[in-house]
């Protein structure tokens, strides 16, 4: 970032947690060599606080004399009392690496069952499978699933890959179903969670990184929680089972090989009589879904939203289209403002400036003509090159020098 002249030095010292002082150093030792000069100075030496190999003899003669058989941290314990201070880490690598000390199996971690939600609506499970569901020579597509915890009323959406824009249209079939939830549980994909680090814009404006979808979700008020292990969110895990079981044969028994057509199937009728099957009454009567907010359209809210920059000809340049802002607009950003750009689910682009949409226009592209591209040749003339001309062997291009010497000039030629 500083070597593009993008941030200071400053900036960066901020943000690595350093001293400006060492962050000069880096950068300096960066410029002279490369990655490699950010790789610490110590990598590769012996560590100074290694053990000698007098002390390392003289333990593990002593474990094979006394202490045959203990733990490592025993063993550390009882060495230390004669004299032989070593870590029981640092033992536990000497003995494993002579083969006398295997490391444990840790017991698999206790699970307790959870109990259903008490409303409909007040978590959602959601995630994705991929299976052959066209059949063994189709490749594999994506089925998005969405659980009511309490109820166990599901809703599926098939698509070739389990990205945010179909993740957003999977909720939106919900939304408009049976309304907003309240919490929706997934799993650490980064389709529904952030794995990156904030950017220094949103860390000075006190944000964190989100997704497309939790900013999505942000604006319909709705809770994404994370799930530690499959098993945590077996409700929909099983769901995965029941359609790559029933689904498969449905599909084939009506002879479906696409997912607009495997889409049709699913919404004429197909999970409305799982459903019917599989869903229960839940403890509380209370419906927890919530209607649209006034003033918010649902496709507006589940899209996806950039901020860039006008330029000084009021052309703002997304996805390497060009979108010029009309002049009638009742608030006119100026230029090098910041805009939202928003893009629906059916490919809208929106413009917006403090809340409001923009005025504008979609135009082309500049053509830009490559300076390695050759000028056509006119019909009619010779595609016989042009002789180049050179300068004489006593032409002032030739030399760089020119002084006087014994009253005289001089010249010393390049060559």
């Amino acid at each position: 970032m500083v070597r593009q002249g993008r941030w200071r030095l400053v900036d960066a010292a901020e943000h690595l947690g350093i001293s400006y002082r060492q962050c000069s150093r880096w950068y300096k030792r960066y410029r002279l060599e490369g990655d490699a000069g950010i790789v610490h100075r110590s990598r590769g030496r012996r560590s100074n606080r290694e053990k000698c190999p007098e002390l390392r003899q003289a333990v593990m003669r002593r474990y094979d004399e006394v202490y045959e058989g203990f733990g490592p941290t025993l063993a550390a314990e009882k060495l230390e009392e004669e004299g032989y201070k070593v870590d029981h880490e640092t033992l536990r690598r000497w003995l494993i690496a002579q083969g006398r000390w295997k490391r444990h199996r840790r017991r698999s971690r206790y699970r307790q069952r959870r109990e259903r939600r008490q409303h409909f609506g007040e978590l959602v499970q959601m995630d994705g499978s991929f299976h052959r569901w066209f059949g063994p020579d189709e490749p594999d597509y994506c089925l998005i699933d969405m659980v009511d915890d309490a109820t166990g009323i599901r809703m599926s959406f098939m698509a070739e890959e389990e990205t945010t824009e179909a993740c957003m249209r999977a909720l939106r079939q919900w939304i408009e179903r049976y309304g907003i939830p309240k919490a929706l549980y997934t799993d650490k994909k980064n389709v529904f969670v952030s794995e990156r680090e904030a950017t220094l814009e949103e860390q000075l404006a006190g944000e964190e990184a989100k997704t497309a979808f939790e900013k999505a979700c942000a604006k319909l008020d709705i809770e994404i929680i994370t799930a530690n292990s499959p098993q945590a969110k077996g409700r929909v895990e099983r769901t995965h089972g029941v359609n790559q079981d029933r689904l498969v044969k449905e599909l084939k028994l009506r002879g479906v090989k696409r997912i607009e057509e495997a889409n049709e199937v699913l919404s004429g009728g197909f999970v409305d009589k799982l459903n019917h099957k599989f869903a229960v009454q839940p403890a509380g009567k209370e419906d927890f879904h919530r209607p649209m907010p006034k003033g918010m359209s649902l496709s507006q809210a589940l899209c996806f939203e950039k901020q860039r920059v006008v330029a000084n000809d009021w052309v703002v340049r997304y996805l390497n289209r060009l979108f010029q802002i009309s002049k009638d607009n009742r608030s006119l950003p100026r230029p090098r403002c910041k805009v939202t750009v928003q893009r629906l689910l059916d490919g809208t682009v929106r413009l917006l400036y403090r809340g409001q949409a923009l005025k504008y226009r979609e135009i082309e592209a500049r053509d830009v003509k490559t300076l390695t591209e050759e000028p056509p040749i006119p019909s009619g003339s010779s595609s016989k090159p042009a002789t180049v001309s050179r300068p004489a062997a006593n032409h002032p291009w030739r030399y760089s020098k020119l002084y006087k010497q014994d009253g005289r000039a001089v010249v010393e030629s390049r060559q």
